[in-house]
């Protein structure tokens, strides 16, 4: 196994990151701000010339700034696992995540660039190119928001103490398995959110939760799961295991469970169903695939 990156090497890599994130949230407003086409990709989910701006801007100034670690991004996904599992360190990319958010022009996608190294995410940095804030992270160091021209806040998780469970939901689509969820928290009140926003939202103590019953990928994740930790939260399988990257061939991810509280046993409100294997879940996924 290749030797970890010490903390302080992965902290100096942050601000030429922010900067590259903000940059592809320029190019994706470009095409914002205009009229632009949709098309589909093989699995049916929506891509925009946004999606590909941004991706060759991010991939170009990832390969000029760390020309040693390879690239996985959304729109370059095809590399084999025969090749991907050579790597102990990649930066792994969701150029534009929540494209449908952008389709519906609610300004809720984000940029999400990560780092990961040994399977772990170390490094993450999430833009909101409309709002034009960024939720960055690396290991050790924290979890800091921060808006254009003000210092950066820290930020941190919020402990449940009872009464109302906020709940970050996704804005396009509903599952039977989170109603089961909800019904038996009882007192809770959602709130619905596009892209990696949901986890953002539990990283800076806007809700205590977000359950995802439902297909996501490596990339929508990665990111996120490292602001979500360095806040105090986790990101966890079902099973209550953390995620890890590049472990098997599918880049997709199996349920998970973003929470705040790292005190409370969250396993009594899953629904048994969904205590699965990956490899049950992973069949369920290609059963119920659909854009996301």
């Amino acid at each position: 196994m290749r030797s970890r990156l010490q903390n302080s090497e992965i902290k100096n890599l942050l601000p030429a990151i922010i900067d590259l994130a903000k940059r592809a949230g320029e190019h994706i407003l470009q095409v914002y701000k205009s009229e632009f086409e949709v098309t589909e990709k093989e699995d049916r989910s929506p891509l925009t010339e946004a999606d590909l701006a941004a991706h060759n801007c991010i991939v170009a100034g990832l390969e000029s700034l760390t020309p040693d670690i390879p690239v996985l991004s959304e729109e370059s996904a095809k590399i084999p696992f025969s090749e991907r599992q050579t790597w102990n360190r990649y930066w792994l990319v969701d150029p534009l995540d929540g494209t449908r958010e952008f389709i519906k022009r609610n300004g809720e996608f984000t940029v999400n660039i990560a780092l990961i190294d040994n399977h772990e995410s170390v490094l993450g940095v999430i833009y909101v190119p409309v709002q034009g804030f960024s939720y960055y992270a690396a290991r050790g160091e924290g979890a800091f928001k921060q808006s254009e021209g003000e210092a950066p806040a820290k930020i941190s998780s919020k402990k449940w103490e009872g009464g109302t469970l906020k709940v970050a939901g996704s804005r396009s689509h509903r599952c039977d398995s989170l109603d089961s969820m909800l019904e038996k928290i009882g007192d809770y009140e959602i709130i619905s959110m596009g892209s990696s926003l949901k986890s953002c939202l539990v990283a800076e103590g806007v809700v205590h939760i977000y359950p995802r019953f439902g297909p996501t990928s490596e990339w929508d994740t990665a990111a996120a799961q490292c602001v979500v930790e360095e806040a105090g939260g986790r990101i966890t399988e079902m099973s209550f295991k953390p995620l890890r990257y590049n472990t098997k061939d599918s880049l997709l991810n199996p349920w998970f469970f973003v929470a705040g509280d790292q005190d409370i046993d969250w396993q009594q409100y899953i629904p048994d169903d969904d205590v699965v294997p990956l490899s049950r879940q992973t069949s369920k996924i290609k059963e119920k695939r659909r854009p996301v």
